[in-house]
């Protein structure tokens, strides 16, 4: 490989395999990121997941912190998977999906964990707080995402259901963060029925918070031969989520399972896995990294993702990888096919560190994340 393991703008622990980022918040003057993580192996699934933990204050310089959850009870000994992180009368809590495997199968539940200091985490007595998927679920169950309006916290699960042949985002609501009531389903992306129908598997990784007096909500929706990200913009009345706005803003295609958060300015920021499953067994060493930070913004009818204005001053306009078209651009790689973007450009903006290639296009209205190998 031609190019340095070393990154200088992207966080990647020092050691170990990284995917999904988790519990991302704004805690005690550090932003926080969570994520997936097998600190004894550069492979998925040799190990059962944790934790992962860093924390920055900039986006720029990022301290690599002990892993915060193990699989250390009977009810998460098969994995800590992936979920979201909220702060409450002081408290930092942390919900995840845990892992229990029988007879082959993972059996996905909801636990949580507390932190005062944002560093070392107590997991409650009363998990499983979710023990079980509801009827229109199914055992793919997972990625809590939690948030709160008004005096109700809610906590969105992803799921499937092969009967409705649907990804679905199912719904529950709180007002103690430990005990859970079903409302329903929130979302969902149907493939359809018949000789056109799209056969659809789960979605995972949602995130769902207020922007102004509507609501942002994003996931990774999973069809049979393809995922792809997905930010909506629209109404909820407490039940179902309707949407306005739809935009598929992060394309990828070496990037999975955006997270998004709330910041203390009031900023729907946004990191995601790079460069997500196909670069699993590709070399020794993990390729796993954050992406940059983004901030999603609607505007003009339309959702955008902005660089974070931490991290703006990095970008240039220009980079001999990436080659102008007559109808949009290619960036060239040297062991895989080349990524061909096809579209009118009226800006760009990129970044290159190392192996990785960021390329915002047009301000933001669609964002091009791939490895150069």
């Amino acid at each position: 490989m031609r190019y340095s393991f070393d990154l200088k703008h992207h966080y990647r622990p020092k050691r170990g395999w990284m995917n999904d980022p988790n519990g991302l918040v704004y805690f005690e003057g550090y932003y926080h990121a969570f994520y997936q993580h097998a600190p004894e192996h550069e492979q998925p699934w040799h190990e059962p997941m944790t934790w992962g933990h860093a924390r920055t204050k900039d986006f720029l310089h990022w301290e690599e912190l002990p892993v915060a959850l193990r699989p250390d009870q009977p009810y998460d000994k098969g994995g800590c998977w992936s979920g979201t992180a909220i702060v409450h009368e002081g408290i930092l809590y942390l919900f995840y999906a845990s892992i229990v495997r029988e007879g082959g199968v993972a059996h996905q539940n909801v636990s949580v964990a507390t932190s005062r200091d944002g560093i070392h985490f107590e997991k409650s007595p009363a998990n499983p707080v979710i023990p079980s998927y509801p009827a229109e679920g199914s055992v793919d169950f997972r990625d809590p995402a939690v948030m709160r309006d008004g005096d109700t916290f809610y906590l969105v699960m992803a799921s499937g259901n092969a009967e409705s042949n649907a990804a679905r985002l199912l719904l529950y609501e709180s007002r103690d963060l430990l005990s859970w009531q079903y409302v329903g389903i929130l979302y969902e992306w149907s493939g359809g029925f018949g000789a056109d129908a799209v056969k659809m598997k789960y979605c995972e990784c949602p995130s769902f918070m207020k922007y102004g007096d509507k609501y942002l909500l994003t996931a990774s929706v999973v069809e049979e031969g393809r995922h792809y990200f997905i930010a909506l913009y629209g109404a909820f009345d407490g039940k179902k989520f309707t949407p306005e706005v739809t935009g598929n803003v992060h394309c990828g295609p070496d990037q999975y399972a955006g997270q998004v958060f709330l910041d203390e300015r009031g900023r729907h920021i946004m990191l995601t896995w790079v460069p997500g499953w196909s670069y699993s067994t590709f070399c020794e060493r993990s390729l796993g990294c954050l992406s940059l930070p983004i901030e999603l913004v609607v505007r003009d009818g339309k959702l955008y993702g902005v660089p974070l204005e931490e991290v703006r001053h990095l970008l240039e306009k220009q980079n001999p990888n990436v080659k102008r078209t007559e109808n949009g651009f290619v960036i060239g790689r040297t062991l895989r096919e080349n990524v061909v973007f096809e579209g009118e450009i009226r800006e760009l903006a990129m970044l290159q560190d190392e192996y990785l290639m960021e390329v915002f296009v047009n301000g933001g209205e669609q964002i091009i994340c791939a490895v150069l190998v």
